[in-house]
């Protein structure tokens, strides 16, 4: 990242600090630490039970429901459906930008229309990409966001937020006419109830899932059981995203549209999609678990990266996709294996313990950086001046050249 987007950044964080600091100590907040924390090892130890259940209800609800072993199975499951659209919608999801879903699509001829602010900004500038889970464009400052929004529309845009929002609103507005096919992320499911719940600031989500055919792609890491479990997990992710104890809105998918106003008649397809369908995505997600699936408690709120001082200095080239810092890095190992995990930041972070220490459900990430460490170094697979000093060691007894 270039010096300018990694002060912009660290502006962003810093006013995000000082609006979490007013809440993370309150009482509340804390016993809903304690609660979430519960509820995801009691998910991670169960996510069998779980899968089986969220299959078996979603489908009950009219909802269906596509198993993806790899990524690569979740975008044929999705261009299966679009491919004779030239245009689709899209919300803000960590796991799309996990299997490359916008450039998959668009290789394929299938404009990709994002429609949060942030992602929609970055995705407008060729030379950016995501900061932050729920900041994307947390790197740019007002004028190169102008810029950026100037070059695209050829006009000259002042370093306005309310210039810009309207304009990149109004342009996201008119293209959601063309689509009819509207695809996003989820923040929880809840397995007992065949529901999907999604929180966004901005009401795009509403717009996007209230076309005619909904996606929904997530990974199986997000199951809960019920869910009340479901809104205390994304409470207490918008308590450490954002510093705001509720988000402006919670949506619950259940089914598609559907109405019984007519003598209790069921009739689908109303105002809403006429059909859902959540791809639960697993891609390594089962194997994490088999080696204790720590990892896989995150909630997604991108505290460990605000605090990291590491990502403060380079910002998103530590991590993995949109999965920023070690956290990405522990991920990378088991989506993609142990070179991806080295390439993605394995031997960037100090182990400082700060994202451990700053985590809202205690996940010790600088220990499972270390474990993989090791493990890396087991393959041979390790930065070029520590293979030095090892064959040096192995050959003279001494680190230092003879």
């Amino acid at each position: 990242m270039k010096k300018s987007e990694i002060e912009a950044m660290n502006k962003s964080f810093g006013i995000l600090r000082e609006r979490k600091a007013r809440i993370i100590d309150d009482e509340r907040t804390i016993q809903l630490q304690k609660r979430v924390k519960g509820i995801r090892e009691y998910s991670i130890k169960n996510m069998d039970v779980l899968v089986e259940k969220a299959v078996k209800n979603l489908e009950k609800n009219g909802v269906e429901v596509i198993l993806a072993e790899k990524s690569e199975n979740a975008l044929d499951a999705v261009y299966s459906i679009v491919k004779d659209e030239s245009m689709i919608a899209k919300s803000k999801s960590n796991t799309a930008g996990e299997i490359g879903l916008s450039e998959f699509l668009e290789d394929k001829g299938v404009q990709v229309v994002e429609t949060d602010l942030g992602d929609r900004i970055v995705q407008l500038d060729p030379d950016s990409k995501p900061s932050h889970p729920i900041g994307p464009a947390s790197h740019l400052r007002m004028d190169d966001i102008a810029k950026i929004i100037s070059n695209e529309f050829n006009i000259d845009i002042k370093p306005d937020p309310r210039v810009i929002l309207d304009i990149i609103k109004e342009d996201v507005l008119l293209k959601l006419i063309k689509c009819n096919i509207g695809i996003t992320g989820a923040n929880s499911v809840a397995a007992d109830d065949g529901s999907v719940l999604t929180v966004h600031n901005e009401g795009n989500i509403s717009l996007v899932s209230m076309l005619d055919i909904h996606i929904i792609i997530v990974g199986i890491d997000k199951l809960v059981e019920t869910i009340e479990d479901a809104v205390s997990v994304v409470k207490l992710e918008t308590i450490f995203a954002s510093g705001k104890t509720v988000p402006a809105y919670m949506n619950v998918i259940s089914s598609p549209s559907k109405t019984a106003d007519i003598e209790q008649i069921i009739l689908n397809n109303m105002y809403g999609p006429r059909r859902v369908v959540v791809i639960l995505l697993n891609n390594g997600r089962m194997q994490a678990i088999k080696e204790g699936g720590e990892c896989l408690l995150c909630i997604d709120c991108g505290s460990c990266i605000v605090t990291c001082p590491i990502y403060n200095e380079i910002g998103n080239e530590f991590g993995y996709k949109r999965y920023f810092g070690g956290r990405g890095v522990v991920l990378s190992s088991f989506i993609e294996g142990n070179e991806s995990c080295f390439d993605s930041g394995l031997f960037t972070c100090t182990l400082c313990g700060l994202c451990t220490d700053k985590c809202p459900v205690g996940i010790k990430t600088n220990n499972l950086i270390k474990n993989l460490r090791n493990d890396s170094v087991d393959l041979n697979i390790i930065i070029d001046e520590h293979k030095s000093i090892k064959d040096r060691i192995k050959k003279d007894g001494s680190p230092f050249k003879q």
